[in-house]
């Protein structure tokens, strides 16, 4: 066998076994961008749990108060329809954006459930509120970190994706960009 044969073949069989580690590194950071949307998806899950016991705790005490109770259960139930879609497809730019959205409307309902509720010393201080605020802030907290690793991992994925020459791989083996996710506090 010549030496040129050699070569070429090293090349060849070089390429291969790049080409190879660049898609396995590709699915490796996929899955991670997905297994770490999973995580937000069960704090939020137990965020939307949570709050119809809150409503309901409230109610007792906020009678008149109801289009305030009402916007969080409308903007709960939409989180939930929101986290339902992107469930399907984590890193799904119009998902993701649907999900960012519906979040941050619960949370501006919520904030707001929350002032009005400052209001009602007597609501502050039941037994129930306060260990349903507590649960709440800290499922909150807990969002707040699986949102930052899955926006870690959909940056490291996207990275590689389009760094060349893996973007050529990617390209040609189907791999699509993710979508960062963006809670934003809606201001009404």
């Amino acid at each position: 066998m010549s030496v040129s044969a050699v070569v070429f073949l090293v090349v060849v069989v070089g390429s291969v076994v790049y080409v190879i580690g660049v898609y396995n590194k590709l699915v490796l950071l996929r899955n991670r961008f997905k297994n770490a949307f999973a995580q937000i998806e069960v704090q939020l899950k137990r965020r939307h749990d949570l709050i119809p016991n809150l409503v309901e705790t409230a109610k007792a005490y906020l009678g008149h108060e109801r289009e305030t109770l009402e916007a969080v259960v409308s903007a709960r139930n939409q989180a939930v329809a929101g986290l339902k879609a992107a469930s399907g497809q984590p890193g799904d730019e119009q998902r993701m954006a649907q999900l960012g959205s519906a979040e941050g409307a619960l949370t501006s309902a919520m904030g707001r459930l929350t002032v009005t509720m400052e209001a009602y010393p007597d609501l502050k201080a039941s037994q129930n509120m306060q260990q349903l605020s507590e649960e709440l802030t800290s499922t909150e907290n807990k969002v707040a970190f699986a949102r930052q690793a899955y926006n870690d991992s959909v940056m490291e994925y996207n990275t590689l994706r389009e760094s060349f020459p893996a973007n050529l791989i990617a390209g040609n083996f189907g791999f699509k960009g993710a979508q960062l996710l963006e809670i934003e506090d809606e201001k009404k």
